[in-house]
C-alpha cells in the first residue's frame, strides 16, 4: 500500500479507482469465463450465428469515437461511470433474459459498448491522478490489478465448473454475480471525483503517408488475430467438447503466459529490431494455425485438443509481437502526440477490419470447415510478414 501511495496523489480518489478496476476486472472474469460455452450450449449460436454475435460485440469499438465526440464536453469521471451503468445493465441482461439468439446479442453489445467506454477512461483518469512523473508506474499499477481481478475470476470459473455440473442454471448464477459486482464497482465509481480531461488523441484521427505501411500492417494483423478470438475457443467447444472449467483456464494460462513473455518480447524488439520480429513471429504463427485447423485429422481426438490448446496459449504469446508495430510508430512519428494519434487510427482501423472478419469467418467455416479457416488465417499471417518485410528501416546516428 505505501508503493501505491507514492504513486498516486495523496488527494486524488485512487483507491475507489483501483477497487472499481479490481472488481470489474473480477466480474469480467466470471462473464469470460462462462460465456463462450453458454453461447454454445444453452444459446445453442452455430458457427456463423457466433461470427454474427462477435460483429455487434466489436461494434461498439468502433462507434466510441463518435461517442466521445458527442459527449466531449463530460470529464473523464464521469464518462467512467457512464461506462459502469451500461456494463451494469448489458452483465444484468444476460442474467434476466431468455437465452435467445437476439436478446443474447443485445446484451452482448451493450455490455461491450461500456466496457469500451471505460476502456477508453481508465487511462485518462489514471494519468491525471499520478504524481508528477509517476505516469507509467501509475498505469502498470491498474493494468496489475486489472490482470489480477481477471485472473480470480478465471480460476473460481474453473473450480466451479470443476464441482458442479454445467448446465443453463449454472451458466445463470455466475451471470448473477457478475452482475451484482457490477453494481459493487458501479457504487465505488460514483465515488470518483475531479474534472480529469479526456485524452483527445484518442478521438482524434491521424493520417499520413508516411504511416501508410502501418495502417496496412494493422489491417492484416486485425484480421488473423479475429480468427483466434473468436473461432479458437468456439473450436474447442463445438469440435472438441472443451467445457467451460476448460476454457476458463486456457484463458487464465494464457494471461499469466502473456504477463511473463511481454518483457522478454520487448527486449527481443530492442535487440533484434521491429522489422525482424514482424516478419518472424509468422513461422510460428503458420504452425499454431495449421495445428490448429488439421490437428484432428494427423492425432487421435484427444491429443490433437492438447495440441490445440498448447497453440492457443502459443497464439497469445506470438500476438505480443503486435507492440513491434508501436515501435515503428515512433520511429516514423517527429512527436509523442504524434505516436499516440497515429496508434489510436490503427487502432480503429483494426476494429473496422476486425467486425468484417468475425461475419467472414463464421461463413467460412460453416459452409468450408474449420480447415479452410485456418488456412485462410495463415495466409493473412503470410501476408503480414511480406509486407512487413518491405519496410525500410530508419538508420539512427
Amino acid at each position: 500500500m505505501n508503493k501505491i501511495k507514492n504513486i498516486f496523489r495523496s488527494d486524488s480518489k485512487y483507491k475507489p479507482l483501483l477497487l472499481t478496476v479490481l472488481i470489474t476486472a473480477l466480474s469480467y472474469g466470471l462473464y469470460k469465463g462462462v460465456i463462450d460455452n453458454y453461447l454454445a450450449e444453452v444459446v445453442m449460436l452455430g458457427e456463423m450465428d457466433r461470427g454474427i454475435t462477435e460483429f455487434f460485440r466489436e461494434l461498439p469499438g468502433i462507434l466510441l469515437v463518435f461517442i466521445l465526440a458527442v459527449l466531449y464536453m463530460l470529464s473523464a469521471e464521469t464518462m467512467y461511470k457512464i461506462g459502469a451503468v451500461i456494463m451494469l445493465v448489458g452483465m444484468g441482461m444476460h442474467a434476466v433474459l431468455p437465452p435467445t439468439k437476439v436478446l443474447i446479442t443485445l446484451a452482448i453489445c451493450l455490455y461491450s459498448l461500456g466496457e469500451h467506454i471505460q476502456l477508453g477512461m481508465k487511462s485518462s483518469i489514471v494519468l491525471s491522478y499520478a504524481k508528477e512523473g509517476h505516469g507509467g508506474t501509475a498505469l502498470g499499477a491498474q493494468s496489475s490489478v486489472n490482470q489480477v481481478g481477471s485472473l480470480i475470476g478465471y480460476f473460481v470459473i474453473v473450480a466451479a465448473f470443476s464441482i458442479f455440473t454445467a448446465s443453463a442454471g449454472t451458466y445463470t448464477t455466475f451471470f448473477y454475480i457478475a452482475t451484482g459486482l457490477a453494481a459493487v464497482s458501479m457504487i465505488f465509481s460514483f465515488r470518483l471525483t475531479g474534472k480529469s480531461e479526456t485524452d483527445s488523441t484518442k478521438r482524434r484521427f491521424y493520417f499520413h503517408r508516411k504511416y501508410n505501411k502501418y495502417y496496412m500492417l494493422e489491417m492484416f494483423y486485425g484480421a488473423r488475430k479475429q480468427v483466434f478470438i473468436t473461432f479458437g475457443p468456439y473450436v474447442l467447444i463445438l469440435f472438441y467438447g472443451a467445457d467451460a472449467a476448460t476454457i476458463s483456464l486456457l484463458f487464465a494460462i494464457s494471461a499469466i503466459a502473456c504477463f511473463f513473455a511481454s518483457p522478454i518480447v520487448g527486449r527481443i524488439i530492442d535487440k533484434l529490431g521491429y522489422k525482424v520480429v514482424m516478419v518472424a513471429d509468422t513461422i510460428i504463427l503458420v504452425l499454431v494455425c495449421l495445428c490448429y485447423g488439421f490437428a484432428h485429422h494427423i492425432f487421435p481426438e484427444k491429443v490433437a485438443f492438447i495440441i490445440c490448446c498448447v497453440n492457443y496459449v502459443l497464439d497469445a504469446v506470438i500476438s505480443l509481437a503486435s507492440m513491434a508495430s508501436n515501435v515503428y510508430v515512433q520511429d516514423l512519428s517527429d512527436s509523442p502526440e504524434e505516436v499516440k494519434a497515429t496508434i489510436s487510427t490503427g487502432v480503429s482501423i483494426n476494429h473496422v477490419i476486425t467486425i468484417f472478419i468475425a461475419l467472414f469467418g463464421g461463413w467460412i467455416w460453416e459452409t468450408l470447415g474449420i480447415e479452410t479457416l485456418f488456412i485462410c488465417s495463415a495466409v493473412l499471417g503470410l501476408l503480414n510478414s511480406a509486407y512487413a518485410a518491405t519496410i525500410k528501416v530508419r538508420k539512427r546516428t
